[in-house]
């Protein structure tokens, strides 16, 4: 068997891998939230890999990577893959995924009719969901029917296509609303990742026939601040009550449909705010919030939409009274991010509970073992999970 090597490199994306074999590049990994994450993806695929310093042909073709990803013209199409594992009819599509150039885009129809192939467009998305080699076989350059986004199966689904697409100057259709607003439709096709999470998970298929289709929907925001300060006001609190508070503390200000700025909550005086209902523990991570928003410690709507999951919870549990939870709801019912699974959440563990028949709660790493089954759309899994419970209340 050919011996493999592989190293890490940083690139505009994050920290990505490489491994290589006697014929060529051998596997692209895109960035995991941690390097050992990354480390691990690239030995689960190619055991015994030897972390090592790329061989020329590899620098190369690495630097053709960084430079890509850095939005300059870069051609990766004579870079050197070892295909001794990879099936035939996967070569062929590869090869013609490869002839399309940064800023365009095909279908998976579009290939299964070069191939000569009609009618295999399943087929041909099938072969591109276990491409071994992102970004120079560049999948994300291939779209599902009408220009919608379709499945990914890298690292952070089709979150990291969508940015890899803005990248290059491209755009699919039902993407993410980049407005300010918070509007638009998800961030993924959801009829996509319904159908591989019930190919995923016979469980998950039963609980999916049993609810139905997939509705779930983003809440409008105008700001991160202002959709930070609401999941603050709601926390620990019936739906009903934080509407009540959270419509107070607005009406203490002008143009209160809009909501606060950070400016307006830093000059309340504590009494105004306490009387609007607010615990003093709301009011001290109200007011760390919008300190750290005034002084631009918080990132934008915009430039949240642009960072990853992991980077965005590291930053904004820094603020007072912010859990990883409430960035997992931001993450899912604001940001629309398609691979989110709020493992210490009880609805989502005793939905997990409920859809395999089990009768105690799972552990968190219990959960997160087998949900890792349902990447890259943990998202709409989780949304299933909750509808299990609802159904059972119901029933």
């Amino acid at each position: 068997m050919t011996a493999h090597g592989f190293t890490l490199f940083d690139t505009a994306i994050g920290r990505c891998g490489i491994a290589w074999g006697g014929r060529g590049v051998a596997f692209v990994q895109l960035p995991e939230a941690r390097d050992s994450e990354t480390r691990a993806r690239v030995l689960e695929r190619l055991p015994g890999a030897r972390e090592a310093p790329p061989p020329p042909d590899v620098e190369r073709a690495l630097d053709g990577i960084v430079a890509l990803l850095r939005g300059e013209a870069s051609d990766l199409s004579a870079v050197a893959l070892d295909l001794e594992r990879v099936p035939p009819f996967h070569r062929r599509v590869y090869e013609v995924a490869r002839t399309i150039p940064p800023g365009a885009t095909l279908t998976y129809g579009d290939i299964a009719g070069r191939l000569g192939a009609r009618g295999s467009a399943r087929a041909v998305g099938q072969a591109l969901g276990r491409n071994p080699f992102p970004i120079v076989v560049p999948c994300h350059r291939v779209l599902a029917a009408g220009g919608k986004v379709g499945g990914f199966s890298g690292s952070g689904g089709v979150t990291t296509k969508l940015r890899l697409l803005a990248i290059e100057g491209a755009q699919a259709s039902g993407a993410a609303g980049t407005d300010d607003g918070g509007g638009g439709a998800l961030g993924f096709d959801p009829d996509a990742a319904v159908e591989h999470v019930r190919g995923s998970d016979a469980a998950l298929a039963r609980l999916i026939d049993a609810v139905g289709p997939f509705r779930m929907r983003l809440d409008r925001t105008s700001s991160l601040f202002g959709a930070l300060a609401e999941s603050i006001v709601y926390q620990q609190l019936t739906g009903k009550a934080a509407a009540t508070i959270f419509a107070r503390v607005r009406a203490l200000f002008p143009r209160a449909h809009e909501g606060p700025t950070p400016e307006q909550i830093l000059r309340a005086p504590d009494e105004k705010l306490r009387g609007a209902g607010l615990s003093r523990a709301k009011l001290l991570a109200l007011r760390d919030l919008a300190r750290r928003a005034a002084d631009g410690e918080l990132p934008t709507l915009a430039e949240a939409r642009r960072m990853e999951d992991e980077e965005l919870v590291e930053r904004l549990t820094q603020v007072r009274g912010i859990g990883r939870w409430t960035v997992e709801m931001l993450l899912m019912f604001r940001l629309g991010r398609p691979d989110v699974l709020p493992v210490d959440d009880y609805g989502i563990r005793k939905g997990f509970a409920i859809a395999l028949g089990q009768g105690d709660l799972p552990a968190r790493k219990a959960l997160e073992q087998h949900g890792a089954r349902w990447r890259p759309y943990r998202t709409v899994a989780s949304w299933y999970l909750w509808r299990a419970v609802d159904t059972a209340r119901s029933g």
